[in-house]
């Protein structure tokens, strides 16, 4: 809405906060743990809850040996204050608890009873690639349409999907975009490098395995989807685009 001077009300043009909630019930216990996550509804960045940052946040921690940041500038790690609360309400739990996980958003609504490895892998992955690592950021398009659960399947095609809209920009930008992959496998290499960092934080935190193997279920992932990105192994892809390949 225009103001009395002709001018543009900054605020009115600002999207609202995009908002995950997940709820963790314990059936064992009874015990229920709620996080809220609140992203910035036009660059899809956490926005972060005041809490002070423990020493194994700091940036120099283990720090990841491809990260980019620098201590003078970011003391702490972004992305392992993102998880601040989620690895101290975990930290006695065990991988194979069962955990009913429910996640809403404005859109819809996920309910699950999964391991809490299950529930946490989803839970963590959203927070390190929202949180404002440089790494992990350059899977924060598919954040905006977050799939809690997903199969390989369904996670190789949303990242094979982001990656060559990625490439339609990179070419509208005048750049050369990457048609074939090539530097897709060179990305998953550097999350894993991020994962494995964040296993050693981890180590020296968690009384339990919970959070240790919610990460190895994302480097695994990564893996796998490297691993598919051989030419052959994308063949099954292939026959679902048929109507674009006959030639009509």
């Amino acid at each position: 809405m225009a103001t009395g001077g002709g001018t543009m009300d900054p605020s009115a043009e600002r999207p609202e906060p995009i908002t995950y909630h997940y709820t963790f019930t314990f059936p064992s216990s009874g015990d229920v743990k709620y996080v809220r996550i609140r992203l910035d509804g036009t660059t899809l960045t956490l926005i972060p809850e005041p809490k002070p940052s423990p020493p194994w946040t700091a940036l120099d921690h283990h720090q990841c040996p491809n990260c980019p940041l620098k201590k003078e500038q970011d003391p702490c790690c972004p992305a392992a204050v993102s998880l601040v609360d989620i690895v101290e309400f975990f930290s006695r739990s065990f991988s194979y608890e069962t955990v009913e996980v429910c996640i809403e958003s404005g859109e819809r609504r996920y309910v699950k009873q999964t391991s809490l490895q299950q529930a946490l892998s989803s839970l963590i992955g959203l927070l390190m690639v929202t949180s404002g690592c440089p790494v992990m950021g350059k899977l924060k398009p598919m954040v905006r349409h977050h799939l809690p659960f997903s199969t390989f399947e369904e996670t190789r095609y949303r990242v094979l999907s982001m990656y060559l809209l990625a490439q339609y920009f990179v070419a509208r930008r005048g750049r050369q975009p990457d048609w074939t992959f090539a530097q897709l496998a060179s990305l998953y290499e550097e999350i894993g490098t991020v994962n494995a960092s964040f296993h050693q934080r981890f180590l020296e935190l968690a009384k339990g395995d919970a959070s240790l193997n919610a990460l190895a279920i994302l480097q695994m992932f990564g893996e796998t989807i490297k691993l598919s990105l051989d030419e052959k192994l994308l063949d099954d892809l292939e026959v679902l685009f048929q109507s674009y390949l006959e030639g009509r």
